[in-house]
């Protein structure tokens, strides 16, 4: 798989306080190694079988591993001590599996469900607050802030809204918890650009990364 052509001028947009987590679902090892050279060293997997595979043929990189799709807790085991960073927290049973499989803290983004959605999966926004107050007793989590997925269908501005209103939420919890959340993981390939407006510091870019087959 190629590079995109003009993949130089779509990550100039970004600006350097924005994380970039190459999303590599589709993406095999070798290819990965093609964004080395752009500065991306950064990676997401969403499967673990996936995740393993390429953990193993990348292992002498210096690569950031980033966990971003549901971590099913009776696979949490395989990864837990591999990764760097999750971004897909929704449970107290994962939270339970991260403080007994680490060794050392995790970062991590609690999931929301920000849109309400049944198909999806994540926190409720009316249960945010009593998860973050029983994840604090927690030794190995560090939260580090919020993660979301927009609607497939909304419009940009409707995304914009929808992104809004994760950035209101993580200030919320911060006020009424005493606490210091600062990062937001929201923004992929389609939207990553109204993601960066509304105060995104890591998204996570997939397809635009690449040449694409027509």
């Amino acid at each position: 798989m190629e590079l995109a052509k003009d993949i130089k001028e779509k990550l100039n947009f970004i600006p350097n306080r924005v994380r970039i987590v190459a999303a590599t679902k589709y993406v095999e090892a070798e290819d990965m190694k093609k964004l080395f050279s752009l500065g991306i060293h950064h990676f997401g997997e969403n499967r673990v079988e996936s995740f393993l595979r390429k953990y193993e043929a990348l292992k002498d990189e210096q690569i950031c591993w980033h966990f971003i799709g549901h971590l099913q807790t009776n696979k949490a085991k395989q990864v837990l001590s591999k990764i760097d960073v999750l971004h897909s927290l929704d449970s107290l049973k994962l939270a339970g599996m991260i403080e007994k499989e680490r060794t050392t803290p995790l970062d991590c983004f609690i999931e929301v469900n920000i849109n309400k959605e049944e198909s999806k999966d994540g926190i409720a926004i009316e249960d945010c607050e009593e998860f973050l107050r029983k994840l604090s007793t927690y030794s190995k989590i560090n939260v580090v802030g919020f993660m979301m997925m927009t609607t497939k269908a909304s419009t940009k501005e409707e995304k914009r809204i929808q992104f809004s209103n994760l950035r209101k939420l993580m200030l919320e919890m911060n006020e009424r918890l005493g606490l210091d959340l600062k990062q937001l993981s929201m923004g992929m390939s389609d939207d990553y650009q109204e993601a960066i407006l509304e105060g995104a510091t890591t998204v996570r870019l997939g397809r635009m990364l690449w040449c694409q087959e027509k």
